[in-house]
């Protein structure tokens, strides 16, 4: 059998980059090599891109950039072509490409630049395209058009960096302490503080704004975090529901890589019919936005049963340990036949779009 082939990107010029080699890393070792040839394609931090033909521990490691492992490389924009090209000698050589999957987080990776790009080629792409990505990744558009769509939302400020002091203060004091202040655009709670008093809120500011330009303050909602797994085009798969149990603070950086004084449960502790509500409420989010291929809907479920909308990641975590897998696996999708189906329903539905 013709085996696949896919590209896999990795790195990037984002807060996330080290994210992407531990997710792109993990995509490379499940990838089944008897089905596919696979072509990784590093952007180091800043922008060069490169075919990368060296052991994927050093991706693992951030040891990836390396003469003799890295050659020069470019998808080619000739739509009929499908091409990635390399510059490894005095002439260009070129491989045609059966899919692109960006594993990328963040800023020029996560955004719907680069999924611009690969569908300027016409490779098909795996994952959402560039609307609902850029949509999923600007925080005040996303809550809007949730309300629109008929789901809660936190109340939110979203301010600019010449932002009225009195404003922001004002609000945060009618929405109630504590209260979030993330970056608009930033993923793995980069930049994102939990205000206890307005004495921490403009610190708070000043740090989102040192990753993106825009800034949401944002009410705190009392329950917790849960998320929901979906992924297909017109016809949607949903995997089990998870649940996040904090034993204090909020699910920042730190406790979404190491898990030290947190725990994720799947399927969520909660009845099966609240399940079922929050499966439909993704599905709904998720089309609501845009969203095809896959992605990760997070809510907070209240004491009450009520749901608020809290974010969509596009390309959420994809170790196999991560949330997203371990969603898809409970509900028996183990995975490597998560990868399998993705890339499979990017190619097919390629070939019905165009």
């Amino acid at each position: 059998m013709k085996k696949i082939k896919v590209a896999v990107f990795f790195g990037g010029c984002s807060s996330e980059y080290h994210v992407s080699l531990e997710s792109a890393y993990s995509v490379l070792q499940n990838l089944n090599p008897r089905k596919y040839d696979v072509f990784p394609i590093g952007i180091s931090q800043s922008g060069k891109w490169f075919y990368f033909t060296g052991n994927t521990e050093l991706i693992k490691n951030d040891r990836w950039q390396n003469e003799r492992d890295c050659i020069p490389a470019i998808l080619s924009p000739n739509r009929e072509k499908h091409q990635l090209i390399l510059f490894s000698g005095s002439k260009p050589e070129t491989i045609a490409l059966d899919a692109a999957f960006p594993v990328m987080h963040g800023k020029y990776g996560e955004d719907g630049t680069l999924q611009g790009y690969i569908e300027m080629t016409g490779i098909p792409l795996v994952g959402c395209g560039v609307l609902s990505s850029a949509l999923c990744m600007d925080k005040n558009r996303a809550h809007k058009l949730a309300s629109l769509a008929g789901v809660s939302v936190p109340k939110s400020l979203c301010i600019q960096v010449s932002y009225d002091r009195q404003q922001a203060a004002a609000f945060a004091e009618c929405a109630g302490y504590p209260i979030f202040v993330k970056p608009v655009k930033a993923g793995s709670s980069y930049g994102v503080t939990r205000a206890e008093d307005i004495s921490s809120l403009f610190s708070a500011i000043d740090t989102a704004f040192s990753y993106d330009n825009e800034v949401i303050i944002e009410e705190a909602i009392d329950g917790f975090e849960v998320g929901c797994a979906v992924m297909g085009y017109e016809k949607l798969t949903v995997g089990e529901v998870d649940e996040i149990e904090l034993s204090g603070g909020f699910f920042d950086y730190t406790e979404k890589y190491t898990l030290m004084s947190s725990t994720i449960y799947v399927p969520a502790r909660i009845p099966k019919e609240t399940a079922e509500r929050i499966k439909e409420t993704a599905k709904t989010l998720y089309r609501a936005l845009g969203c095809c291929g896959f992605a990760r809907v997070d809510l907070f479920l209240t004491p009450e049963g009520k749901l608020f909308f809290n974010e969509i990641n596009t390309i959420p975590g994809f170790t196999e340990h991560s949330r997203f897998p371990g969603m898809m696996k409970a509900a028996g999708l183990p995975f490597s036949k998560l990868l399998d189906t993705l890339i499979l329903a990017a190619i097919d539905n390629n070939r019905l779009t165009f």
